[in-house]
């Protein structure tokens, strides 16, 4: 398991996420099979919730640069450019 329910909590309106995970659970894993294990745990904890953008890191600890800035997520604009 990548992540416990405490470590996704939703409150408010958002609609947009990020997620950064390091696991060595990537070791040797594609980026499509981290994705995928990645929303399998987003999917389960925000069930019920409309989620409208995702945006995922996934990096192995020894990928991992301590200097990486996860910038927030931008408003929703509530889709088609408005």
């Amino acid at each position: 398991r990548l992540a416990g329910p405490e470590a996704l909590s939703v409150t408010g309106s958002e609609t947009h996420f990020k997620v950064l995970v390091v696991s060595q659970q990537f070791e040797g894993l594609p980026l499509i099979k981290r994705h995928r294990l990645v929303n399998d745990i987003v999917k389960t904890q925000l069930a019920g919730e409309f989620v409208h953008a995702l945006s995922i890191v996934a990096k192995t600890p020894q990928q991992w640069d301590e200097a990486y800035k996860l910038e927030p997520s931008p408003n929703c604009k509530g889709g088609f450019g408005k």
